[in-house]
């Protein structure tokens, strides 16, 4: 993966740390050119006693911990739970970002993804990406099922990195699937399917070998 372009699109603040923050550390510390962007800063869903725009001055840490450089980051403002109603307008913003950037690699949620925001995104994204090679990320606490197809080795220092990313979220504390002893399982798990100690695994919407 040396010097490629990998673009992580998440639907809010902490679903690209979620789904494949190991991942990013990885590709990161190969040499790999990543750009986050989140379609909504979550203004709604920060809990009482934060300021309204604590999602994304965490989202900014957690990015910059992973090794992403703030140049990279995008935010964008739609309210959540309303991504259906602004489709084009979200495929828009994809098809800028695909020109823009040149992606080799695109993240989006996978196809199995339940909530509304989520799905939208990865409809949206597979049309914006359809030439290229794009995976899509678990969120088992948002999928009845999953399809592992992909999987991405990760050393004890890339979890490490997921982690210390995700401690960043203090408005999201609360969310059982931000618990340190999950994310090191989940990882654990998807690592022992492939003989690794950790891993993370993606569903394959499409592989293009150029």
């Amino acid at each position: 993966m040396q010097a490629r372009k990998i673009l992580v699109v998440a639907p809010h603040t902490d679903d690209g740390e979620l789904g494949c923050g190991g991942s990013i550390a990885r590709m990161v510390w190969e040499g790999c050119d990543v750009y986050y962007v989140a379609f909504s800063v979550a203004e709604e869903s920060v809990p009482a006693g934060f300021p309204k725009d604590a999602l994304e001055t965490e989202l900014m840490k957690a990015t910059g911990v992973l090794g992403i450089p703030p140049s990279n980051v995008r935010t964008r403002r739609f309210p959540v739970r309303t991504f259906s109603y602004r489709r084009q307008e979200i495929l828009e913003e994809l098809l800028g970002l695909r020109k823009e950037i040149q992606p080799d690699l695109v993240f989006i949620p996978s196809s199995r993804d339940l909530h509304q925001d989520h799905s939208v995104v990865n409809e949206e994204g597979v049309r914006a990406f359809k030439k290229d090679t794009v995976l899509g990320y678990e969120a088992p606490w948002n999928n009845i099922d999953f399809q592992t197809q992909c999987f991405i080795h990760l050393e004890q220092r890339h979890l490490q990195k997921k982690v210390e990313a995700l401690r960043c979220y203090e408005t999201q504390r609360y969310r059982t699937y931000l618990d340190e002893e999950f994310i090191i399982g989940w990882a654990r798990t998807r690592g022992t399917q492939v003989e690794a100690r950790f891993a993370e695994a993606f569903e394959v919407i499409r592989w293009v070998m150029r």
